[in-house]
């Protein structure tokens, strides 16, 4: 895991930055994670994350708090998360992670970007054996050890940490079971998060060309710059 991370780290949050910027798709999040558990981040730790994640990339703060209004509004859409599963150009598995309030269009469109790219959308279990969740943390470097903070983190779930010497952030990785436990614990030490999710990474990879991969990363691109569309996860190695 360590060695995969490591080598597609930067490709993989270049992309997380490029999707993050979508301020629909962020203040999607802001109304899930109010209609789950309430509109004070005080009392509501995903909604607290979110909103951190929001402000990582310089969304408004009267965009934030819109979201959170909205979400009281009872006409407000009722957004469901959905991860869709499927195989792209050259044998490589994909997973599309969605939040949707019409899963009818969302599922089309998605079938098309399959279909387009001379792909497949598949059924749900085709591929999703072939990942497994995690929880990854960015936080700044400055004024931490990462050797030391390694060791504080283990009880809250830490299974690795790097450093990204192109931010000078620290990546932490811990178990999607401990996600809720990492934040408590990095709260707890008044660390502050840039940004916090809950990722896919595939258990093993695929060798792909450099002209193959392209073919894949053309699909994406298109399944990214879709409103509905929040990740995208490939076995590309």
């Amino acid at each position: 895991m360590g060695r995969v991370f490591e080598k597609r780290k930067h490709k993989m949050f270049a992309r997380f930055a490029k999707m993050a910027k979508a301020f629909t798709k962020l203040g999607r999040e802001i109304v899930i994670a109010v209609k789950a558990g309430g509109t004070d981040p005080a009392n509501n730790s995903r909604l607290r994350q979110v909103i951190a994640n929001a402000r990582s990339v310089n969304m408004p703060k009267d965009r934030i708090d819109a979201a959170i209004k909205r979400a009281n509004d009872k006409d407000t859409s009722n957004y469901e998360e959905i991860i869709y599963e499927g195989k792209a150009p050259h044998g490589i598995a994909v997973l599309v992670e969605c939040t949707t309030d019409n899963p009818t269009r969302t599922v089309a469109n998605i079938r098309m970007y399959f279909n387009r790219a001379e792909g497949e959308l598949g059924k749900t279990g085709s591929v999703a054996f072939m990942f497994e969740r995690k929880g990854m943390f960015k936080i700044s470097a400055k004024g931490l050890s990462k050797d030391d903070l390694e060791l504080e983190l283990i009880d809250a779930g830490c299974e690795e940490i790097t450093f990204d010497d192109e931010t000078d952030e620290l990546i932490i990785q811990s178990s999607f079971n401990d996600f809720g436990l990492m934040q408590k614990a990095l709260e707890d030490k008044n660390i502050e998060v840039i940004n916090a999710s809950k990722v896919f990474f595939a258990n093993t990879t695929k060798e792909i060309t450099e002209e193959q991969e392209n073919d894949v990363m053309a699909m994406i691109e298109k399944m990214e710059d879709d409103d509905d569309v929040v990740a995208v996860y490939t076995n590309v190695g």
